[in-house]
């Protein structure tokens, strides 16, 4: 095993078995949580040669136009500049940033029970994006999203049970002050749910006024460092191997106020980074690990999510393509680079490029979210709602998305075997007396225990479901969705805090 990865040894087998069995309630045989890793398309002598590639790749080609501020910090640490001009990262020090690096770190929401922790080998979805056109629900055409929508996506995905935390989802395009966009942003997300949340920063000025509105909303100065419900999502670099200056100044800011960082990188095969899905593996795994340098020489320790997100391009034509199994295959094996690295993990998922609530854009969302579920990345993005190859955001499909994940979390969990759940007793009660396993005891435990059942996918035969109205998978979550939606304010924003931020911000949501 590579050296940089021998401390990083996952949990045996025995222990995955008993968290399965735990995670199991009566009320949800699957519930977020569960433990992953049981798909690998890579081999460990695989990850560990990608590893290695990455290691030389930082070690000998470097990061360019790295900031003179990070340029100084990081040579202070070991790396220094070549003579093509760029900062490189000898392999001592990125294996000593990563053996000390966060391992895990407690994902606060506003209320205590959607705490959950990032890190080990749980998984959990929850969503993403920065869509820019909005599915409409009662046209079903695309319209530019607003901030109106934003809030409403917020609340809605606030009811769903299998959507762990809330990323905003679509960008408002009706706010054009880069400052105005980013304050009213965290403020429907503020508004909306009291589940962990994610946020982008477009300026690193901003950052202070947000944590502000945070702070107020938990009580005081100082409030939100103590449980930090909010992550900024960044993209510190720019691939093919070289910084982003604003997302370098976002970073410093956000450490300075103590917000989680989700340090993204989003190459894409055959046009920013290589096709061969090898050698994309080997460059984006050397730029997620400057991400996490990044923030490292400032902060060691600091709570970084690794989130390498292999992005596809239909080489036929150049579009993004984020729904089909290249897609799929490449985030699992990212999920798994990251865990031999010990890291905390991001992958992203479900990014159909079906325009409408169909069969399409069922069968890409379910392929992608299965095989990175499986694969035990901690932190699934952009699993619900998303359609249009992250282009447009959907209520009906953050209805569908949601029950989608909870057979994905069930198939995570996998089939429990002892001589309990054998029942070699119940066998052979059951064939000697009634003949049928109607009733007994085994199976009423086992129906609560070992099975999800959908509210919405319909099992009705078909006489039944031509009586109820014949409808298809979107009537009903359209149906649903603006029942939801037709709910008054949840109140999870004070009207002390909502009058304070209007006072001191331009807030456009009425």
């Amino acid at each position: 095993m590579n050296g940089i990865t021998k401390h990083t040894a996952r949990r045996g087998r025995a222990a995955r078995k008993s968290a399965r069995i735990i995670s199991a309630t009566p009320d949800n045989p699957a519930a977020p949580g569960q433990t992953g890793g049981h798909y690998k398309p890579l081999t460990d002598d695989e990850c560990d040669r990608i590893i290695d590639a990455a290691l030389d790749l930082l070690s000998s080609l470097g990061m360019a136009e790295a900031p003179d501020i990070l340029v100084e910090a990081a040579s202070a640490k070991g790396a220094f500049v070549s003579d093509l001009g760029r900062l490189c990262f000898p392999r001592m020090m990125v294996g000593d940033i990563v053996s000390r690096a966060c391992r895990s770190f407690v994902y606060y929401g506003r209320d205590s029970g959607h705490d959950f922790e990032v890190g080990g080998d749980k998984v959990y979805f929850g969503t993403g994006g920065a869509a820019v056109q909005t599915l409409d629900i009662n046209t079903g055409l695309y319209r530019p999203s607003t901030l109106r929508d934003l809030y409403d996506f917020t609340r809605l995905q606030d009811t769903l049970t299998n959507i762990s935390w809330f990323t905003r989802c679509c960008v408002a395009t009706d706010i054009s002050d880069l400052k105005d966009l980013d304050i009213n942003t965290a403020y429907a997300l503020l508004r909306g749910t009291t589940k962990p949340v994610g946020t982008s920063f477009t300026i690193a000025d901003t950052v202070d006024p947000v944590v502000d509105l945070f702070d107020h909303a938990l009580g005081g100065a100082g409030k939100f460092a103590e449980r930090p419900f909010c992550k900024a999502h960044i993209s510190p670099v720019i691939s093919p191997m070289r910084y982003g200056e604003d997302a370098v100044e976002v970073t410093r800011a956000c450490i300075r106020r103590k917000v989680p960082i989700n340090s993204i990188i989003a190459a894409q095969s055959g046009a920013t980074a290589p096709a061969t899905p090898a050698g994309f593996l080997a460059q984006s795994t050397a730029e997620t690990l400057a991400g996490l340098i990044l923030v490292n020489v400032f902060s060691p320790g600091y709570p970084v999510i690794f989130s390498n997100w292999p992005l596809i391009i239909d080489l036929r034509s150049g579009a993004f393509s984020g729904g089909g199994g290249e897609s799929s295959m490449l985030n699992a094996a990212a999920a798994q680079i990251s865990n031999r690295l010990g890291l905390p993990s991001g992958v992203a998922s479900s990014m159909a490029d079906a325009k409408a609530v169909d069969a399409q854009m069922g069968a890409e969302k379910a392929l992608s979210a299965l095989a990175c579920g499986l694969s035990g990345a901690n932190m699934i993005y952009e699993s619900a709602g998303m359609t249009a190859s992250l282009l447009g955001a959907s209520f009906e499909a953050f209805i569908l998305d949601d029950e989608m994940l909870g057979h994905v979390h069930r198939t995570i969990r996998g089939i429990e075997v002892t001589d309990e759940s054998i029942g070699l007793k119940t066998i052979r009660e059951a064939t000697l007396g009634e003949g049928h396993f109607l009733g007994c005891d085994d199976t009423i435990a086992s129906m609560s225990r070992d099975y999800f059942y959908p509210d919405l996918a319909d099992r009705d035969p078909p006489v039944t479901w031509e009586e109820k109205g014949a409808k298809n998978a979107r009537d009903t979550a359209r149906e649903k969705a603006r029942e939801i939606l037709a709910r008054p304010d949840p109140g999870y924003l004070s009207n002390a805090t909502d009058a304070w931020a209007r006072d001191r911000f331009n807030i456009v949501l009425p």
